[in-house]
């Protein structure tokens, strides 16, 4: 099945995943624009229990009072990382948590899932969030994105554009704020420079030419 699939996958990388992920210029570049976000977003809001979903070895968990993963392996390296939080295997479409949240975050998730796990996702969201709680997720953006290729189906597979996933979402859901990630093709210039244009690419990303950067985050508020 693809889902054990893309779990085995992510077990055999869970040792060094922060090290070949994150600890490089391409990666490093792509977590300072997801901090900043969240940072914006969440800061001073007053939310007391929020969810990292999908949190893999807790790279954002300094944001989050839980997290949960469906790779065991990768749950293991987050508790060792946060001990104090409060981390679980789970599933989006089925969170093992009893509470009601403030806020879940979602980053590198729906890349993997076609539409009907992603309505489920955002199912489970809405049942766990309490009354005008925030989700905050990101997907491939279908302008900059082409589908890959079908041995590779559950990688970056599943593009959107704004105007899909506000469909998607209207009974549910209100539109609080959309971003993008990622607009310039970072992994093609020197790595040396990469870090100066960060700026620059964040000012885009709140601009309408978000749409065509590679990711775009938006954010929902539970009606």
């Amino acid at each position: 099945m693809i889902k054990n699939s893309i779990r085995n996958y992510y077990d055999s990388l869970a040792k060094d995943y922060d090290k070949n992920r994150f600890e490089n210029s391409y990666g490093k570049y792509i977590d300072q624009q997801e901090r900043l976000f969240l940072d914006s977003f969440i800061k001073n809001r007053g939310f007391s229990k929020i969810l990292d979903l999908g949190c893999g070895t807790g790279r954002l968990l300094d944001f989050a009072t839980h997290g949960t993963d469906f790779s065991p392996e990768m749950i293991k390296i987050a508790r060792t990382k946060y001990p104090e939080k409060t981390i679980a295997v789970g599933e989006i479409s089925d969170i093992p948590f009893h509470v009601e949240f403030d806020c879940i975050f979602c980053f590198h998730v729906i890349m993997h899932q076609n539409k009907e796990k992603t309505q489920s996702f955002l199912n489970e969201c809405y049942k766990k969030l309490q009354s005008n709680g925030i989700l905050i997720f990101d997907f491939p953006t279908k302008t900059r994105r082409k589908v890959v290729s079908e041995q590779e189906a559950w990688h970056a597979a599943n593009t959107f554009t704004e105007k899909e996933i506000v469909e998607e979402t209207k009974k549910q859901w209100k539109l609080v704020k959309t971003a993008g990630i990622l607009f310039f093709p970072i992994h093609r210039f020197p790595k040396n420079i990469r870090r100066l244009f960060l700026p620059l690419d964040r000012v885009i990303c709140n601009t309408f030419l978000k749409k065509w950067a590679s990711y775009n985050i938006m954010v929902l508020e539970k009606i």
